[in-house]
């Protein structure tokens, strides 16, 4: 069916110049069953100078989402001046005009082209203007009216978010608020119901509820358990038209999460636990793990143990481990299997964060039984002390007794115990010990004086399992027995001077005692019985542990005596008494009139000269330094004067100098003659060594002269037979042998040594002629000459 919204317009005409006032316009109340013209009216008045009001229409209604076949009729417009003769013609502009709005322009109607959507555009403003075709001209001043879309339910509703989480504690009371969910509808909340929305619970009850206005959720049972349950899941349903049938709705999901509260006490899954426990399980080690079950989570699970009765109370201890919630149960002291083998503990587990709402449950804690088993181990022996302080005399004899440790074996088998000494807590072997029933005895003397404290190690070990052994501190400490002589702290050397006078003192003496003394040693001085009557001195007890010694006589001579020897004898008060005999040195000297000494024998011994023996070791270090300089700046020199056997053939020496004998040395060129070696004649037999002085000076023999012509070689083995016959020729002197080719060479003599009677060079080629054998020769000439020549 297809409402209409009339309107109507009336003019009041006046002169066609006059101006127009702003059209006013009103609502009408109701939709009239016929068609609203625009109707003009009016008459001319020249003599008025204002127009009445001109347009006055209705504001136009349309319905929105129109799904006829035909365009949708809006309304007409009708002018007063309109004759209906066509000559007129209707103007539409504003929103939509020519596109969603269209009008005739002959008669004034308009329509609505397609489907209008109050959400895209709620109101729509338009102007119309009638003019006159043949002039153009308005002949009705603009004029706007409205176009108002009426809206339908074609929206639903809408939630803010597709899924809501909140979570609530559980336990809690009925009505207690846990979330608030939104819904909008996008429809005309001013026209009908068609944007009230309605909230309502599809899935979620009977555990919430939700207020059908505001959204807001709730909970509706009592005492939810999230040990039971912990996740709901509730569906929220938001309607429009206030919820009656044929509105549109939309659908949320809310993900409801109980969380935790101390709501359960921890409790144990059993009412007695056992253990077993070896005997030499080390203190603070574990034992066992037991643990009360709690059903909440995080610290409202947090459980703390205790041991709160039991005949263990004071033996064990127990300790929570944070990351499991387990009790463990340590050793507090060691255990001891023959003392005792069972021990009943009662272990308490209590929630360490309480809520006081819910005491009313019972108390949050439980307790249980732990029955620890002790169980027997092969221990070793256990001394009867922990340490041992034993004393002995430093006199006492070899052997003796001084005390006796005892060590058990802890078992019930009661294994037999042998005794050892710990060498490396005695080294020197002083003591020993019986390993049957552990007395220990002295095996070297004693001496408190060396050492006053020995500190051994006693080893107590089972004999059928020798590795099952202890060990324990024995002190023993060395008593003082009076077998030291008192005797001076110090050489005592003095001096007195000549012009000294009777009766005075010269040196105040005083003495020690290694031995120990309780009430503090006392010792008397004296002198010697066979210088007490003969002495030139005195000698006075000041009986506090000092003497004094003093001159008999008024005058010294240090020619007569220059040093006295005076022996003083030192006894000690303890028992038995000891006394020794002491000498004190006395040197006269001359002195000032003061007293002053002024020189005598004793000066070395005040007036120390002489050296020490670093300033002997350093002067002796400088002489060997001067004398290795001195040795290697000798041999460079004697290097350096060295001459080579060929320098030039102008300094050539024809006497061969021989290095072994024992005569002048090398620069004794007379020793030997070479011109007696290639002319025997020539020697002098009544010619004597000058480098030899013969013990015994006998008359030399006169030997035949040689043969001309008598080979070297013959000549030598001569000479060698002379000399080892003849007497006078001293056992120290040598004899050369050189080596000699012979008359028979080919090649003469090579020797350098009558060159010096050539005044040329000599020509060496012709050693090249003389085959291999010469090779080296002919090299070595041959180049010095072409060296020359060069």
């Amino acid at each position: 069916m297809r409402t209409y919204h009339c309107f109507w317009l009336l003019f009041w005409a006046g002169q066609p110049h006059q101006s127009f006032l702003t059209p006013l316009s009103r609502r009408t109340s109701g939709f009239p069953e016929k068609e609203k013209i625009l109707v003009l009216s009016g008459n001319s008045r020249q003599d008025l100078h204002r127009s009445k009001r001109s347009w006055m229409w209705n504001q136009f209604f349309l319905l929105e989402e129109y799904t006829g076949t035909d365009y949708q009729y809006v309304g007409k417009l009708h002018s007063d001046q309109d004759k209906g003769d066509g000559s007129l013609k209707y103007i539409l502009s504003g929103d939509g005009a020519g596109d969603l709005f269209i009008i005739n322009e002959n008669t004034g109607d308009i329509q609505a082209t397609k489907r209008l959507d109050r959400e895209e555009k709620p109101v729509y403003i338009l102007r119309a203007q009638a003019i006159n075709r043949r002039t153009g001209r308005p002949v009705e001043p603009e004029s706007e009216f409205i176009i108002k879309i009426h809206d339908i339910n074609d929206n639903e509703p809408m939630f803010t978010k597709d899924v809501y989480n909140a979570s609530i504690p559980e336990m809690s009371d009925v009505g207690t608020f846990v979330v608030q969910v939104t819904a909008t509808d996008a429809d005309d909340p001013t026209y009908g119901n068609s944007a009230k929305v309605v909230y309502s619970i599809l899935q979620g009850q009977p555990y919430f509820s939700v207020e059908s206005e505001t959204g807001i959720i709730k909970t509706a049972l009592l005492n939810m358990d999230r040990e039971n349950r912990e996740q709901y899941q509730v569906v929220i349903q938001a309607k429009d038209m206030g919820g009656q049938m044929g509105g549109l709705s939309g659908t949320t999901t809310v993900n409801i999460t109980l969380t935790d509260v101390n709501d359960n006490p921890p409790r144990f899954p059993q009412s007695t636990y056992q253990f077993r426990a070896p005997e030499s399980t080390p203190l603070d080690s574990p034992v066992g793990r037991i643990k009360a079950n709690d059903a909440d989570v995080d610290e409202n699970a947090e459980i703390e143990y205790s041991i709160t009765e039991g005949d263990g109370y004071d033996m064990f201890g127990i300790t929570t481990d944070k990351d499991t919630q387990e009790g463990i149960i340590t050793v507090k002291k060691a255990l001891d299997f023959e003392n005792k083998n069972l021990y009943i503990l009662k272990v308490e587990a209590t929630n360490t964060h309480v809520d006081p709402r819910f005491l009313y449950l019972g108390p949050f804690k439980d307790s249980a039984t732990v029955r620890i088993q002790v169980e027997d181990v092969d221990e070793p022996p256990m001394f009867s002390r922990p340490a041992y302080i034993m004393e002995v005399k430093e006199d006492v004899p070899l052997n003796s007794i001084i005390g006796t440790v005892t060590a058990q074996d802890p078992d019930a088998a009661k294994n037999p115990v042998k005794y050892s000494v710990d060498r490396h807590t005695d080294m020197d072997r002083v003591f020993n010990i019986n390993s049957g029933n552990g007395s220990i005895f002295t095996s070297k003397p004693l001496d408190r004086e060396t050492l006053l404290w020995h500190n051994i190690t006693v080893i107590a070990a089972e004999i059928n399992n020798p590795k099952q052994s202890s060990r324990v501190p024995v002190f023993i400490k060395v008593l003082d027995v009076n077998d030291n002589a008192p005797e001076f702290p110090m050489f005592y050397e003095t001096f007195v001077c000549e012009n000294a006078k009777a009766e005075q003192l010269i040196q105040t003496l005083s003495a020690v005692d290694k031995d120990d003394s309780y009430n503090g040693h006392q010792f008397s001085f004296s002198l010697a019985p066979e210088a007490a009557g003969s002495s030139n001195f005195t000698l006075q007890d000041n009986r506090d542990n000092t003497a004094g010694i003093f001159t008999r006589k008024t005058r010294y001579n240090r020619h007569e005596t220059s040093t006295y020897f005076l022996p003083v004898v030192i006894t000690d008060n303890d028992y038995p008494i000891q006394s020794s005999t002491e000498t004190v040195t006395i040197r006269v000297c001359a002195c000032d009139h003061r007293g002053k000494m002024l020189s005598c024998n004793a000066e070395a011994l005040i007036h120390p000269t002489g050296l020490s023996t670093g300033a002997l070791i350093a002067i002796l270090l400088c002489i060997i330094i001067l004398l290795v300089t001195v040795v290697l700046f000798a041999a460079l020199r004697r290097q350096r004067k060295k001459e080579p056997l060929i320098i030039s053939k102008e300094d050539i020496r024809d006497n061969i100098v021989s290095y072994n004998d024992e005569g002048g040395g090398e620069e004794d060129t007379q020793a030997f003659d070479i011109g007696t070696l290639r002319n025997p004649e020539a020697i002098d037999d009544n010619k004597l060594r000058r480098d030899i002085v013969p013990e015994t000076l006998f008359m030399p023999r006169r030997t035949a002269a040689a043969r001309d012509n008598t080979d070297v070689r013959d000549f030598i083995n001569q000479r060698l037979k002379e000399n080892d016959t003849d007497p006078t020729a001293p056992p120290y002197d040598s004899l050369a042998t050189y080596a000699y080719e012979g008359n028979g060479s080919v090649a003469e003599s090579l020797s350098s040594l009558e060159s010096v009677t050539t005044d040329g060079d000599q020509d060496y080629d012709y050693l090249s002629d003389w085959g291999p054998r010469f090779k080296k020769l002919a090299d070595m000439y041959g180049s010095m000459d072409s060296d020359k020549d060069s």
